[in-house]
């Protein structure tokens, strides 16, 4: 599994103000397992991530330089750029026919939302203390955000089963905003989830339940690991809460969505909001 946000510094004529592309790209990869187990290959990511973006040692005006996370189970990369800059990272990204085929999901801010460039390895991107979940050996089963919404209009799947919606975020980022009725068991942080899994198994097990996250990496593990132990009707949001904002708006959901970067929270428009909680 690959995820990059890479994040656009553009001029918007529309507006004549510079603003911030937020692009986040999946992807399945044995990359990342490589360059976990090798140390040689750590700086090497942080250095072709800088020339690509045309920024050396020093500093250049409208590029961030943020984290990059890597692990066994993925890659987890964050970059912002000017857009020519960034489409050129995408253009040698994707040279790689491994990455050819990279979907994006883009949105927008009026300034850069990291301050420099760290290159991390980790036992997972995101820790959830489960070593048999395995993203990497194949992703949980996904559904469009327009048929999310068809489910949840209807309170039913296309089998007639009722469906719930499980929000596996933290409980400060659900503050921010949420799907109507969503399930939350006030996490505070998401190696709990599979313990709040376990408790309420039993609850779930007639329903299909849809799991959802910021952009699609907690939920991913959360739906593998809720079939793992026996629910077998658990799918997630394909793309996240960013991504049915992009495609569907704000059909069941009040709120904006909170993000881990300088921007906090953003609107349906996929910019940033006053925080309203």
């Amino acid at each position: 599994m690959f995820w990059v946000k890479l994040h656009h510094l553009d001029r918007d004529a529309t507006h004549a103000r510079e603003q911030l592309l937020h692009r986040l790209v999946e992807l399945r990869s044995h990359v990342a397992g490589e360059l976990a187990s090798q140390p040689q290959h750590r700086p090497l990511v942080g250095r072709q991530a800088r020339e690509l973006l045309g920024r050396p040692a020093g500093q250049v005006d409208g590029v961030g330089e943020p984290p990059i996370l890597l692990a066994r189970e993925g890659i987890n990369l964050f970059l912002a750029g000017l857009g020519p800059k960034v489409e050129a990272f995408m253009a040698a990204l994707r040279a790689d026919p491994r990455f050819a085929d990279l979907p994006t999901k883009d949105s927008w801010s009026d300034h850069i939302p990291f301050r420099k460039m760290l290159v991390k390895v980790k036992s997972e991107i995101i820790r959830m203390n489960e070593p048999t979940v395995r993203p990497q050996g194949g992703r949980a089963p996904a559904i469009s955000p327009a048929l999310v919404k068809q489910w949840l209009d209807d309170g039913v799947d296309d089998q007639g089963r009722p469906v719930v919606i499980l929000d596996t975020r933290n409980d400060f980022e659900v503050a921010h905003g949420g799907f109507h009725n969503a399930i939350n068991w006030h996490l505070h942080k998401f190696s709990e989830f599979p313990q709040a899994v376990r408790e309420h198994a039993s609850e779930l097990a007639d329903q299909t339940v849809i799991t959802y996250c910021t952009g699609g990496i907690r939920c991913e593990k959360a739906a593998l690991f809720m079939r793992d132990i026996g629910l077998d009707h658990v799918y997630q949001i394909e793309g996240g809460i960013l991504k049915y904002f992009e495609e569907v708006g704000t059909a069941h959901y009040d709120g904006q969505c909170f993000v881990f970067d300088e921007r906090e929270a953003l609107g349906v428009d996929l910019a940033p909001h006053p925080i309203t909680c």
